[in-house]
């Protein structure tokens, strides 16, 4: 499995179903829920089913094979200004 990709976050915790989106790892927050009832969501590789779970610099998670880090720094955001 490749490594996990960076994704900087604003303050010092997220919540998974939002980290899900900001990583692009789903494209609408509704797809979190059903996904992690599946046990799809891997945190730090076990199996996470709360959508709400708070997330801190360090932890990875895995969906469908691909890893995404939370990560502290500043976030670039694709805003055209």
């Amino acid at each position: 499995m490749p490594a996990p990709q960076d994704v900087p976050i604003r303050d010092e915790s997220i919540r998974l179903g939002q980290f899900l989106k900001l990583a692009n790892l789903i494209d609408h927050g509704s797809e979190a829920k059903e996904l992690m009832v599946q046990g799809s969501v891997l945190v730090n590789d076990e199996v996470e089913t709360r959508r709400g779970r708070q997330l801190v610099p360090g932890d990875v998670v895995t969906l469908g094979g691909v890893s995404a880090r939370v990560a502290q720094g500043p976030v670039e955001d694709d805003l055209p200004w």
